[in-house]
């Protein structure tokens, strides 16, 4: 085989725009010097965090056992194809989140610890995403990518500010990290130099650089570029296509139909779809490189949104639209255990995407940590004494799937520790973070 080298990263480019290529045999794409007989280099760690509100049904969220033979409840099912990458975490909390008891004080530090200010005040803590895109995150294009699917709630509920329900990733104590709700605008972030809704395609920009350098890499390396500009297009189409289905979620309008016209880059109205969007393009940031770190909130804690794209059970012949999420969470019916497996799916499928995608010896799954994690354990109750955790991916050939962690009998169960264990193998190793000073030595 012909030895195809290029040295440090790889870029397409074109008039405004510059797309990194993903990881490809015949070149050093991570940034690193060639190694002698060593045709590109390990691939980095990525970290994701998935996020969605109001907790889950109170007696389906467990798993038991290692390995293939690990059970799952039946939240978790939609993950049964990962069970050897995925790590069950029980019993950690946020003893300062447990202090205000509502939906907004047990959710702005989900990710920090952090002792929640009230009053309508804003004061959290940095999370530890912002702390790696601040560190770890320096050498990509968009040192974090933080995503979200429903919009931000500017408001106040019993003394704390809904801002806290609305945002997990934190840049300072006071500045919740800016949520980018339209795929068209998150898509344009990681590819364009300038982003400016309603430009030319992505993809078109730089079909002559990617027919240039196409010619100069080996046939297996054309193969994955040639899927690779495929699913930018398909994303690209989608995006384009994206909120003309007339689903409405979340809340009512007074209207039966809207009195103006719909603007041409908007949110999709289809959640699904927006979901589905927005998982597509954090796998596309991952696999060019373009971040390595990415929050999605799929929705708020306190949620207003609505399923009609889910057939209901209880109403048999409808869709799960008869009420917002935040109260389906106190029935803990069958409804609600179909949009806790509609959220996991979410989860599961960006696992899916990871793991179809080869770097070297590993795919980028493995060298992932896909974390999901919620501000309670069940919406009934708002319990929080214990959250709802689990974690799939390699981070680099760093964790050990197949397990149950168990923490919940344990002293110093800070979710904190997992944080600081989590920053570990992204080589970032602060001494303390929120309410933890050691790191979980079984992750």
């Amino acid at each position: 085989m012909n030895n195809y080298h290029y040295a440090r990263r790889v870029f397409l480019r074109g008039i405004g725009v510059s797309m990194a290529l993903p990881w490809l045999e015949s070149c050093n794409v991570w940034g690193d010097e060639p190694q002698h007989n060593v045709a590109a280099s390990d691939a980095p760690v990525r970290l994701a965090v998935l996020f969605s509100g109001n907790g889950f049904h109170s007696r389906e969220w467990w798993a038991k056992g290692e390995g293939k033979a690990m059970e799952l409840g039946k939240v978790l099912e939609p993950l049964s194809d990962f069970r050897e990458k995925l790590v069950f975490v029980r019993g950690l909390f946020h003893e300062e989140a447990r202090k205000g008891n509502i939906h907004s004080s047990q959710t702005g530090n989900v990710l920090s610890g952090a002792p929640i200010a009230s009053g309508g005040e804003i004061r959290s803590g940095t999370s530890f995403d912002q702390l790696l895109a601040q560190t770890y995150g320096r050498s990509t294009k968009v040192p974090s990518l933080v995503l979200g699917c429903e919009r931000s709630n500017p408001s106040v509920h019993k003394n704390y500010s809904m801002l806290y329900s609305s945002h997990i990733s934190w840049s300072s104590p006071t500045t919740p990290t800016p949520l980018e709700l339209y795929p068209s605008l998150a898509f344009d972030r990681l590819f364009k130099d300038e982003v400016s809704p309603g430009d030319k395609s992505v993809l078109d920009s730089v079909l002559a650089d990617a027919q240039d350098f196409r010619r100069n890499i080996s046939i297996g390396d054309q193969r994955k570029l040639d899927e690779y500009l495929d699913s930018v297009r398909d994303v690209e189409n989608r995006i384009e296509n994206a909120g003309k289905r007339g689903e409405l979620q979340g809340w009512r309008p007074t209207l039966d139909k809207p009195n103006m016209k719909r603007p041409d880059d908007g949110i999709p109205q289809d959640i699904a779809e927006h979901m589905r969007l927005m998982s597509d393009i954090l796998v596309l940031g991952f696999q060019t490189d373009t971040t390595r770190i990415s929050t999605l909130k799929l929705n708020n804690d306190h949620s207003a949104l609505r399923f009609p794209n889910l057939p209901s059970v209880q109403q048999p012949n409808h869709g799960i639209d008869y009420m917002i999420h935040h109260l389906l969470s106190h029935s803990d019916g069958e409804d609600w255990l179909t949009v806790n497996r509609f959220f996991i799916e979410q989860l599961a499928y960006i696992a899916r995407r990871l793991d179809s995608i080869q770097e070297g010896s590993r795919t980028l799954l493995d060298n992932t940590m896909l974390l999901h994690c919620s501000s309670m354990m069940a919406g009934a109750k708002h319990d929080n004494d214990q959250l709802p955790v689990v974690m799939l991916g390699g981070g680099g050939g760093r964790i050990q799937g197949g397990r149950v962690l168990d923490y919940k009998d344990k002293p110093d169960r800070q979710l904190c520790r997992l944080f600081m264990s989590m920053m570990d193998k992204m080589e970032v190793r602060p001494k303390t973070f929120g309410d933890a000073k050691t790191m979980l030595n079984e992750v």
